[in-house]
């Protein structure tokens, strides 16, 4: 059901010069912003740091920005719970959530804050079980999961802290026409980099299932199309504007694109063997899939027919998002693995992890595992569509929800 906040009494900003020239953004929502930055830079550059040097310690480069991410989120979310709890105004009190009968936080404080102390516990967690088993063979153990559910607290906290301020603007902003409009562009870059990041984060924690191996197989569209349709049309549903959809994809592109060429400038060397490919520099992560395209036609038809029921707009969507996402990524999955042209530092299908023997004759061909016939990948993908239509009508439903945040 939604939920608004009453017209103030009196106005929020307390004199016109205030109201023109300050756009009302609390400093905590770039903070958190800026975190949710550091934690996925820093986890992609610590899966860089597994596949090309091996073991790590508790402070390795890779976990300090990691760390940075955390303690900023922490600092300042739990300072404005404590600022608004103690020296916040009766208006600034009704904006927050009571929380144990007497803190009052907004709700993106409270997850930034609950995050921040669920990564920083991990870190110990971390250490203890590299000390007691050895290195990871997947992304998701234990101390990791741990790490990845505090880090999606601090970049969900961040989008919903934006969306906040955003859908309160009604009400509680008193500013100029054009202070407005620019405040509105500064709360839709702020949201479209939150979302851009978390959609990073969410396929990092997929990317052993939806490898490029693995892109001629009907499991791999299932998976994208449970994955993608769900925050995507979360995120374009709750942040009303004609392309937050591609420019949240275009974030996410953009940051895999930017650590896959960046990274591997730097050196680095195997430190745990056995090692069967020799390392000068960091091996990439991956190229980004092309959730782009699919984006541009999810934007399109999410407008045309914004009419429509959500069951109905659901089935539409999901329908063509798993149609797209297929022609697009198939051929795009088949170039990076069998094409020489994607051998390159533009699209690192060259990098190969120092435990592996870089003679495998299957590192630049389908396996047979990863083929099917057209029978099973009929079936396959017709599974595939049921899933993104569900997928797709959950993330109507979800954003629906955060488009009435307001605290």
């Amino acid at each position: 059901m939604n939920q608004t906040l009453p017209p103030p009494a009196a106005p929020f900003l307390t004199s016109q010069t205030d109201a023109t020239n300050s756009l009302e953004i609390p400093a905590y929502v770039y903070a958190v912003v800026f975190s949710s930055l550091c934690v996925i830079t820093g986890l992609i550059w610590d899966i860089c740091w597994h596949l090309s040097i091996g073991r790590d310690g508790l402070f390795s480069p890779p976990h300090l920005v990691i760390y940075l991410g955390a303690v900023v989120s922490g600092l300042f979310s739990g300072y404005e719970i404590l600022r608004n709890t103690f020296a916040g105004s009766a208006l600034e009190k009704s904006k927050r959530v009571k929380i144990w009968g007497f803190f009052y936080s907004s709700l993106g404080a409270l997850f930034c804050v609950w995050g921040a102390i669920a990564m920083l516990t991990s870190a110990p967690f971390d250490d203890w079980w590299h000390n007691t088993y050895g290195l990871d063979v997947t992304i998701l153990s234990p101390p990791h999961t741990v790490l990845a559910l505090g880090i999606i607290g601090v970049q969900f906290g961040a989008i919903v802290s934006v969306l906040a301020i955003k859908n309160q603007t009604e009400y509680l902003f008193r500013g100029s026409e054009q202070t407005n409009d620019r405040r509105d562009g500064v709360l839709f870059a702020l949201f479209v980099l939150s979302a851009g990041f978390l959609l990073t984060m969410w396929y990092t924690l997929l990317s052993e299932e939806i490898d490029r191996y693995a892109s001629h197989t009907s499991g791999y569209y299932q998976v994208a199309a449970g994955a993608f349709p769900f925050v995507l049309l979360a995120f374009g549903r709750a942040f009303s504007h004609r392309w937050t959809i591609t420019a949240v994809a275009a974030v996410y592109s953009l940051i895999l694109m930017l650590t896959l060429w960046i990274i591997p400038l730097f050196p680095a060397e195997p430190m745990l063997g056995p090692i069967l490919n020799h390392l000068t520099h960091y091996n990439g992560f991956k190229f980004p899939l092309l959730l782009i395209v699919p984006a541009v036609a999810l934007d399109l038809l999410r407008h045309r027919f914004s009419h429509w029921n959500d069951w109905k707009l659901a089935l539409l969507l999901g329908t063509v998002f798993l149609a797209v996402f297929f022609v697009a990524q198939w051929f795009f999955g088949g170039f990076l693995l069998e094409s020489p042209q994607a051998r390159n530092w533009f699209f690192g299908s060259h990098y190969w992890y120092f435990g592996s023997n870089p003679e495998w004759e299957y590192r630049y061909k389908f396996a047979p595992w990863n083929l099917e016939t057209a029978g099973q990948l009929a079936r396959g993908l017709g599974i595939a569509l049921v899933i993104s239509i569900i997928s797709s009508r959950i993330g109507l439903a979800w954003g629906r929800w955060m488009n009435t945040i307001q605290r």
